[in-house]
């Protein structure tokens, strides 16, 4: 079993293709575990074994045999495999992403009649034994369920899946069982470490799935406390908590307050709704900002104007724990290799930047295959997390800086996926995995040649601040 505490705790969004801007399907998550701990970004190729092999993690022991196809696909693994691979997000070559997972909590009644496995398959497996082997999100919901069902989970947790048709959220509530809802395609869901599927509807298997036998392992021991008979997931397994509403209700009101302006809710609520349809419609700028914010424009953020009760009040969505910021963007209307955006932000959201991979690169910037749990300047992952460090003690005076760096990189972030729109539909495939290559090389050796300059500029400017000073007349 791990012998150091990984302590997950994610904030997700999932956008249905009439909800966002462009038509696209967005999925995303921050990963939050620890404040100095790399990750790397790995693309893993096609392979076809003459026998099955066999998967074991090295956190907890979880053993099962894999299908002797592994399609190719890319992840986020951690620095070390010493405590699991952690694979976490990625697409494969048929255009399926995933995201895994999302840490939520099952209360102690429904674990005391299906108990948690603790040699089942838990986080740190879930990417690698599941998305080289689907070719659609259902199929991933389904691979991942039968796996539940079969060899048990360790932990509670929400699992994020989509393709070109639809995204689906998934979550584990028990030892072995698990339920799974479609984002309908005009809704949003933003989730914050609480199990927030609610009503299932057994009637509809085109927009839920559910583990075998879950209907009647509630009601044998008598765990719906509805009156109406409604099934919802959320009351029957999840937790409600008093850490719930500091630790997690805030942060999905603030993510229904950004796309919902208008509606009044607090945000100790236990009662928000998981599904809402935008007022506009979501870009993936806007998904960025949400997964980058801190309570922007409330009393409860952080390095804002409120009292510091309230600015230590919530747990931020982005914030120092988060390894790494990603967002998947599927965009239906073109080749796989190029419609689908692998959007990654190595170490804090609102101090880095998101990089543009597009989904069909094979080739991985040195960088981003490099660093340990101290600082390396050949790291991508601390060439960002440097330029954070810097602006922490002094977040006021240098933050405009860290901004501007942003903005000039979304700007040509945009134009290089533009290029690469306006060429790809008169490509081979070959031509246009080697178009993926050299756009994702570019945005990536852009993005940290811009944040090895700001983080120069960072530590020149940062020489004044020292307490070591004093402000002298220059004309003695």
């Amino acid at each position: 079993m791990n012998t150091i505490p990984y302590l997950s705790a994610c904030t997700s969004i999932l956008v249905g293709k009439r909800a966002s801007l462009d038509g696209s399907i967005i999925i995303g998550r921050n990963e939050d575990a620890k404040s100095a701990w790399p990750k790397h970004l790995a693309v893993h190729p096609r392979q076809d074994q003459s026998t099955n092999l066999t998967f074991v993690s090295k956190d907890n022991g979880f053993t099962m045999p894999l299908p002797s196809i592994r399609y190719q696909y890319e992840a986020t693994p951690e620095w070390t495999d010493k405590y699991g691979l952690f694979e976490e997000d990625g697409f494969n070559e048929y255009g399926v992403a995933m995201s895994a997972t999302e840490s939520t909590y099952a209360n102690s009644t429904v674990l005391g009649f299906d108990p948690l496995v603790s040699n089942g398959i838990g986080e740190e497996a879930m990417v690698t034994v599941v998305l080289p082997y689907v070719k659609t999100a259902r199929e991933g919901v389904r691979r991942l369920g039968h796996i539940v069902e079969k060899y048990g989970t360790s932990e509670s947790n929400g699992i994020l899946f989509a393709d070109n048709d639809e995204a689906w959220y998934m979550e584990t509530g028990s030892g072995h069982h698990w339920v799974a809802i479609r984002i309908p395609d005009d809704c949003y869901a933003v989730i914050a470490n609480q199990m927030i599927i609610e009503n299932i509807d057994f009637d509809n298997p085109d927009d839920f799935m559910w583990s075998t036998g879950i209907q009647d392992f509630v009601a044998t021991n008598h765990l719906n406390p509805a009156m109406d008979g409604q099934f919802n997931f959320r009351n029957i397994f999840g937790t409600h908590s008093q850490s719930d509403t500091y630790y997690n209700t805030p942060r999905v009101w603030y993510g229904q307050k950004m796309f919902n302006p208008d509606i009044e809710q607090d945000p100790q609520s236990q009662s928000m709704p998981m599904l809402r349809t935008p007022a506009q419609k979501i870009s993936i700028d806007d998904a960025k900002a949400f997964l980058s914010s801190h309570f922007q424009e409330t009393v409860y953020d952080p390095i804002g104007t409120g009292s510091e009760a309230d600015k230590h009040k919530f747990r931020p969505i982005s914030l120092a724990k988060t390894q790494e910021s990603h967002l998947l963007q599927l965009r239906p209307n073109l080749p796989k290799a190029i419609g689908n955006i692998h959007w990654l932000a190595m170490g804090v959201a609102a101090q880095s930047t998101y990089v543009p991979f597009f989904s069909g690169f094979t080739k991985v910037p040195a960088e981003y295959q490099v660093g340990a749990a101290n600082y390396d300047p050949k790291s991508a992952y601390w060439i960002f997390k440097l330029v954070g460090v810097l602006l922490d003690p002094h977040y006021l005076e240098l933050n405009d800086a860290v901004e501007a760096a942003q903005e000039e990189l979304a700007i040509s972030y945009r134009q290089i996926i533009l290029a690469v729109d306006q060429k790809a539909a008169a490509l081979s495939s070959s031509e246009q995995v080697d178009l993926a290559n050299a756009a994702s090389l570019k945005a990536a050796n852009l993005a940290m040649d811009t944040y090895r300059q700001l983080a120069a500029k960072l530590i020149a400017q940062s020489t004044d601040f020292s307490p070591l000073n004093y402000q002298q007349d220059l004309n003695l």
